[in-house]
């Protein structure tokens, strides 16, 4: 693999992370204040990004016991990935209110997302550390942040725009599309 395609493969891995951190942060709470969710409860969603913090208790399990298929790091990818498409993709179903059935299950899936979302990151940033080689480590940081804040610009600006014209559901599912 050449040097080019290694960095587009890290940047693309960099939109990949982006994503579902924006969808689990500003399109969630943009969709909550959209339907009159009460800021206080909006605030507690942001408890559900813990799981960022906390990765690196489960990263050495994801190490240790690697999807062999079609490599270590990528089978991890590719089933954490498909997972996060269909999570994303699942919050399009949910219709926020304020009564706590549903907003409970707002919350579960926020956290599903999370813990999904932060443990592709580890697999990500193992998978650029193994795929570059040491001299091209800076490069691949580099485009792996590229490809996260387009992501970011995507989501936030996208996601908005999205849901302004075609409703929350379609932006949800516009945003597993970019994942996918």
């Amino acid at each position: 693999m050449g040097r080019w395609h290694r960095l587009l493969a890290v940047g693309a891995e960099g939109v990949a992370s982006g994503t579902p951190y924006m969808v689990g942060s500003k399109l969630l709470q943009g969709w909550l204040t959209a339907n009159g969710i009460p800021l206080g409860l909006i605030g507690l969603l942001s408890l559900a990004e813990l799981p960022y913090t906390l990765k690196l208790f489960w990263a050495p399990l994801l190490d240790r016991w690697p999807i062999p298929w079609p490599d270590r790091r990528r089978g991890w990818l590719l089933v954490l990935q498909l997972l996060l498409v269909l999570s994303i993709g699942a919050m399009a179903l949910l219709r926020p209110h304020a009564d706590a059935s549903h907003l409970t299950l707002v919350g579960i899936a926020a956290i599903v997302l999370a813990v999904l979302s932060a443990s592709q990151d580890v697999m990500v940033d193992a998978y650029r550390t193994d795929l570059m080689p040491e001299e091209e480590r800076g490069a691949g940081a580099a485009a792996g942040a590229l490809g996260y804040r387009a992501a970011m610009l995507a989501v936030g600006a996208g996601g908005f725009l999205v849901a302004g014209r075609l409703g929350w559901p379609a932006a949800f599912v516009a945003s597993a599309a970019l994942l996918a």
